[in-house]
């Protein structure tokens, strides 16, 4: 008790924006960013790529602040509950004030994006303005997409290709159909972040009325969904090297397939009512997002160099 009080409102508000998730928004960038150091044969505005991270970082922050918040209200977490920060759960702080400084980040991560308005115009700005409204909305009023079974569609496509082609739109000015392609393996592993926390939650997500892809197709169709973005992300590198569109290199991802087979392992034998067996995979499946991303990363530069 006396340690939790002697924390500060910002180390708790620190807690419940989860750092340890900002690499499903910082690989997306990465990606773009070295994509356009590969291929681009134009002037590259590195000076903007910091104003890119932190912007995505404070966007994401915002989605996990207002995410906490609403999940509160809904019933989603609760003390017998995992995924959440606990930091609402055990009352460590009011939950306005996470919601406030939710609305804060959002607010702080469009006024850093301006600087890339100034730079690229409108364009940049619609980009920009459907990752906050997609990172509000997420669980936020009046649409809470994620309780009505559209979390793993945006999600794949907020944090795959609006992403990475954002960040590479951000430091070219120039939209590139190959970077789209390029972008759908990421958005694949962020799917399936969100698919095995689903796929955990499944009892709770229906005893609080809440409705995702995994509690309508059920644990056995909702594990297949897992298979699928995990082997196609893979396959899909795969394929992109045999095209030429991506280079030898980016086969490097095949060093991060060990932990991926141990995640399908794994939770293939998750049961609804045993959540416990499975309670830190989607952390796992962060993890092999971002090891998968880095080594993508890796192989475009030795692309770039080589």
């Amino acid at each position: 008790m006396t340690t939790i009080q002697s924390r500060s409102k910002a180390s708790l508000i620190m807690q419940a924006v989860r750092p340890f998730s900002f690499s499903a928004s910082v690989i997306p960038v990465l990606v773009g960013a070295m994509f356009a150091f590969a291929y681009f044969e134009g002037e590259i505005l590195w000076y903007l790529l910091p104003v890119v991270i932190i912007a995505s970082v404070l966007l994401h922050s915002g989605t996990n602040l207002v995410s906490e918040y609403f999940d509160l209200e809904k019933g989603v977490d609760r003390k017998d509950t995992f995924g959440s920060s606990k930091v609402l759960v055990e009352d460590l702080l009011p939950p306005k004030t996470v919601l406030v400084a939710g609305y804060i980040s959002f607010a702080l991560g469009f006024i850093l994006g301006m600087i890339l308005v100034y730079v690229h115009g409108l364009p940049i700005l619609y980009l920009g303005l459907f990752g906050i409204a997609g990172g509000m909305f997420y669980t936020g009023k009046p649409i809470g997409y994620k309780y009505v079974a559209l979390g793993d569609v945006l999600v794949f496509l907020l944090m795959g290709p609006l992403m990475v082609v954002g960040s590479y739109f951000s430091l070219t000015g120039e939209f590139d159909w190959n970077v789209a392609i390029v972008s759908l393996p990421i958005g694949l592993l962020v799917t399936a972040i969100l698919n095995a926390n689903n796929i955990r939650d499944i009892k709770h997500d229906t005893e609080a009325q809440v409705k995702t892809l995994a509690t309508i197709l059920g644990i056995n169709a909702a594990k297949k969904e897992y298979y699928f973005l995990i082997i196609g992300a893979y396959l899909s590198v795969v394929l992109m090297v045999i095209s030429g569109l991506l280079s030898f290199w980016s086969l490097l991802i095949i060093i991060s397939l060990p932990v991926a087979l141990k995640n399908i392992k794994d939770i293939s034998i998750a049961e609804v009512n045993n959540p416990e067996a499975i309670a830190m995979m989607d952390i796992r499946t962060a993890q092999l997002h971002m090891q998968f991303g880095l080594l993508l990363t890796i192989g475009l530069v030795l692309t770039a160099l080589l």
